[in-house]
């Protein structure tokens, strides 16, 4: 992993940190465990992204692709982030959302925000290699 992927990899798990993100944990060639990431783990991520002693630990966050949101997930993405004023949000793709740039920077926060907490993969990391796939229902949201 370059330095330029870690770095996002460490941006990305750090503001999914309060949702509890599942990430496959693996040191060296050992067989990789499944750990939930909360923000209690925000020191160790540091640690992981700053120390070289820790190249040999890797972390691979489950997120969900764009392309598995509902009807009813798309309904309530538009709720939560316009409360009272729905737009049409366009074409979800698997790379990002088109029309972000065109929110309002609260709009947009609260977007990212949504995204995190319902663990979609928004920066494109699963294509890149650095995520892995959530399976359904890995995730229980209600």
């Amino acid at each position: 992993m370059n330095q330029q992927d870690k770095e996002l990899l460490l941006k990305d798990l750090c503001v999914r940190l309060p949702y509890g993100v599942k990430v496959e944990f693996r040191v060296g060639d050992n067989v990789p465990d499944i750990r939930i990431f909360t923000g209690k783990d925000y020191d160790y991520l540091k640690t992981y992204h700053y120390i070289d002693e820790f190249t040999n630990c890797t972390f691979k966050p489950y997120l969900r692709p764009l392309s598995s949101m509902t009807e009813e997930e798309r309904a309530d993405m538009g709720e939560a982030i316009l409360k009272d004023k729905i737009e049409p949000w366009g074409e979800i793709k698997s790379s990002g959302v088109d029309n972000l740039l065109l929110c309002s920077s609260r709009q947009a926060s609260n977007l990212i925000d949504w995204f995190n907490r319902y663990h979609f993969d928004y920066r494109g990391l699963i294509e890149k290699g650095l995520a892995i796939e959530a399976s359904e229902g890995m995730y229980n949201i209600n």
